[in-house]
């Protein structure tokens, strides 16, 4: 094994760690979050006797293990729902931070990569293992409670803007700019004025930040007017608005087209799932399901695989 293979697999393993870390966080949101409660305080305690957790009996998955699943006190069970989301949030982590992890140790004095593309890279991979974390937590949540808290959804949002915003900061002079050349100029007439001169673009920056802006705003707009069709249709509520903010927070982070991906995986495995409900005579038409964990799955999905099949679908159009 190389001296760059082991480094990749340290760096790995190290953000696998930082995601355990993260996910036992999360096991917090999920309990308290959907309850109004503080992620803070009181510190964490068993649900079942109320002592608080002590410190080393709070290591991700190990304590779990070490404890054999059953509260130390009482010795009431452990749900295993506690590890396997540690565990998907480390994994998460890993699939996230892996290309920058693999431009660190395969960079080479001859091809080194300038500094805008290594922070551009980093904050790709932060803002990828932030919506990983926000998409696991609201799939959970709301498979359990039918909640898509505000917390996440419009505190995603605004850490996508945030990450989209450190992003444009970083982009070398014209990328990603938007220009109409002399053929196709736009021209401005009124009284007063003078045809515009010159190209007419937007910089790559304005490109990059107001198109997540639009793609948020768009992606809400085509699920509301879908709520509110279904509604005057059906005279009952059908998609809830935690779904619509969920969407616009996948649309923030990745774009327009891999939000309308999201939800069509989404729509996909719910009806797959609902399909075979009914077939089995456990739901009817009209049984609620939990429609935000398979839009989350589906932002999941988008945020792996979106681009390489949002591309082959445009070469089947070509």
């Amino acid at each position: 094994m190389t001296v760059s293979e082991q480094l990749f697999i340290f760096l790995e393993a190290a953000v696998a760690f930082a995601g355990l870390l993260f996910g036992s966080f999360l096991n917090v949101c999920i309990a308290r979050l959907p309850q109004g409660e503080s992620v803070v305080t009181p510190r964490s305690r068993c649900p079942a006797c109320g002592h608080g957790i002590r410190w080393y009996d709070n290591f991700p998955v190990l304590s779990w293990l070490a404890l054999r699943a059953r509260c130390r006190d009482c010795k009431s069970s452990i749900s295993w729902q506690y590890p396997a989301i540690e565990l998907a949030t480390a994994t998460w982590f890993a699939i996230a931070g892996s290309g920058f992890a693999r431009m660190i140790t395969s960079a080479q004095p001859a091809q080194a990569y300038s500094a805008e593309e290594w922070a551009i890279s980093a904050i790709s991979a932060l803002s990828s293992s932030v919506l990983g974390f926000l998409l696991i937590g609201l799939m959970v949540m709301d498979w359990q409670t039918y909640l898509l808290p505000n917390a996440f959804t419009f505190g995603g949002m605004a850490a996508a803007f945030f990450l989209t915003c450190s992003e444009a900061i970083f982009l070398a002079p014209g990328e990603d700019q938007i220009v109409l050349n002399s053929t196709h100029q736009l021209r401005l007439r009124s009284p007063g004025s003078f045809a515009s001169q010159g190209n007419v673009f937007l910089t790559g920056p304005e490109h990059l930040i107001f198109g997540r802006i639009a793609a948020a705003c768009g992606i809400a707009l085509l699920l509301l007017s879908i709520r509110w069709i279904y509604r005057a249709l059906r005279k009952r509520e059908g998609m809830g608005m935690g779904d619509v903010k969920m969407l616009a927070m996948i649309a923030a982070f990745l774009g327009f087209w891999p939000a309308i991906l999201s939800l069509f995986v989404g729509v996909l495995a719910a009806a797959v799932y609902s399909v075979a409900l009914v077939t089995k005579g456990r739901a009817t038409a009209t049984t609620r399901i939990a429609f935000g964990s398979f839009l989350a799955f589906g932002g999941l999905v988008s945020t792996v695989f979106g681009e390489r099949l949002i591309a082959a679908y445009s070469l089947l159009l070509q």
